[in-house]
């Protein structure tokens, strides 16, 4: 018999513990990797609010951690502008296509939807959250996402604190996480709840609450737990494509639940470059030690040497006293060597900018755009699983949330479709601007090449390449004729300025004329 047929069979407690056994092994890598990182970004299970981790003797890993955090955070939720874009569903496009009046006014209001669900990520501290669960991703490879429903604000499960299945195809099942909440916090019914079973708890402890979530006829059903028992009340439903529940994954793995981190790829690395990095600093601490040898047979006294001022004269001989040198200058020049590459490749795959910049007396700044954008396209694979997994979910979640809330008007289903804008879009469209950019330099080789060209579909594809809204930058064609016509009309009046004033001054000197005689 499946899991999915045996969710209430048994307690969401003895659930976890039972899929704990699958996901051990992915604990122990990801506590690897954050050793050799930033270790508070995964402590192990005995840690705690009083740990005192110990910090790694190179930093690359931490940098790199960091950089590669930021750069996904600026390209997946870029700031002040909304990493997707509301289009009518199929059916509706079709019907929008004949009145053109009624487009207009159904995309301004999709992109009024947009700017408050922007808002709603903005002041809910979801970026907070989100920038965090990518650090977390770049290093364990698995991160859960909570937006509550009631409460707002997004919640984020470390790897430690929750278990999943997935099917063949990487659909989520089910899922257990686990919430360690002080006694004293609980609401009154589930502290009777616990006092009902037996347990004596004081106002400090800890309480496991196991909230359990289950694919169920095409719903997402949960349902919250604590001492073995339902927490009355926390029954609730979801459609499967709005679930507030996220998983998220930096490397998918076919048949494997949990992800792969981007750090595990590049582990031995980091190995390799601790060991070196201890070894160098340590051996730079033995060497910076001075230590003198004295003749023991010398005529020399250590006493006068010690006490004399600096350009005082003491008798002796200099060969009674010797400074103590480690002849291991050799050795560290290899293992500095050794660890310089490391630290070299390393800084290409976290996309440090120091691994742009070649070392060189002319580095021109194309040459630094060119091994950037190689960098930066090395990204594609991590984009395009988190644009399925990360940015299509929050945004279907959050329009669903929303909606619930009264925020914004009942939307029927199809209706309205999210379509991702940065990420993996962003590339494509970055690399249709450099197309466009070289087409242009050899067009302007040409001498009549630039008179074939549409220039009103050449600034809306770069445009578009560039991700920008043309509506009041370029001109219509309605508005280009009339200026054209206004133009005329100026033209026009120009000309008759001329021509009217002759008339005007003639009529005013035959006038002068009559009278005169």
């Amino acid at each position: 018999m499946s899991d999915t047929k045996q969710k209430r069979s048994e307690t969401a407690q003895s659930l976890y513990k039972r899929m704990e056994t699958e996901r051990a092994p992915y604990i122990r890598r990801a506590e690897e990797c954050a050793k050799y990182t930033i270790p508070s970004l995964f402590p192990q299970q005995s840690d705690n609010a009083n740990t005192d981790f110990a910090t790694p003797y190179q930093s690359v890993g931490s940098r790199g951690v960091n950089n590669l955090g930021s750069k996904l955070m600026l390209a997946l939720l870029p700031p002040n502008s909304p990493f997707f874009r509301l289009t009518p569903g199929q059916g509706a496009k079709e019907n929008l296509e004949t009145m053109q009046d009624v487009k207009e006014k159904v995309e301004q209001a999709l992109m009024l939807l947009e700017q408050k669900i922007t808002r709603y990520i903005e002041t809910h501290q979801i970026r907070v959250t989100v920038a965090e669960a990518l650090k977390v991703l770049v290093v364990t490879g698995n991160a859960l996402l909570f937006l509550p429903p009631k409460e707002g604000g997004m919640k984020l499960y470390k790897l430690n604190s929750y278990v999943l299945q997935r099917d063949a195809l990487g659909n989520v099942i089910q899922l257990v996480t686990v919430d360690k909440i002080a006694y004293a916090a609980l609401p009154d019914d589930v502290k009777s709840m616990i006092d009902k079973s037996g347990q004596q708890k004081k106002p400090e402890d800890t309480v496991e609450i196991y909230t359990h979530a289950y694919l169920e006829d095409g719903q997402f059903v949960s349902y919250q737990e604590v001492a073995g028992e339902v927490i009355p009340g926390t029954e609730q439903t979801f459609p499967k494509d709005k679930t507030p529940w996220i998983p998220i994954r930096m490397f998918k793995v076919d048949g494997e639940s949990y992800g792969r981190g981007f750090v595990e790829e590049y582990l031995g690395d980091l190995r390799s470059l601790e060991g070196l990095s201890k070894a160098i600093v340590e051996l730079a601490a033995i060497a910076a030690n001075i230590i003198f040898l004295v003749n023991p047979n010398g005529v020399t006294r250590v006493q006068k040497v010690a006490k004399a001022k600096p350009g005082e004269f003491v008798s002796g001989r200099p060969d009674d006293i010797h400074a103590l040198q480690l002849e291991k200058y050799a050795d560290l020049q290899v293992a500095e060597k050794t660890a310089s590459g490391i630290e070299a490749r390393l800084s290409y795959a976290f996309m440090l900018n120091s691994a742009v910049q070649r070392q060189g007396e002319r580095v021109t700044a194309e040459e630094i755009r060119y091994v950037a954008g190689e960098l930066e396209d090395t990204l594609g694979g991590i984009y395009s699983i988190l644009s399925q997994e990360l940015q299509l979910p929050l945004v279907r979640r959050l329009l669903a949330q929303l909606q619930s809330m009264g925020e914004i008007p009942d939307l029927p289903e199809g209706v309205v479709e999210p379509t991702i804008t940065t990420g993996l879009e962003a590339l494509g469209r970055g690399h249709d601007l450099n197309k466009l950019a070289t087409f242009l330099d050899f067009t302007a080789k040409l001498p009549e090449a630039s008179q074939r060209l549409k220039m009103d579909t050449l600034l809306t594809m770069v445009a578009t390449a560039l991700n920008l809204d043309t509506t009041n930058l370029v001109k219509s064609d309605e508005e280009i004729q009339q200026e054209m016509m206004q133009m005329q009309q100026m033209e026009l009046l120009k000309q008759a300025t001329p021509n009217l004033a002759k008339g005007f001054a003639d009529a005013q000197l035959q006038g002068q004329n009559q009278g005169g005689k």
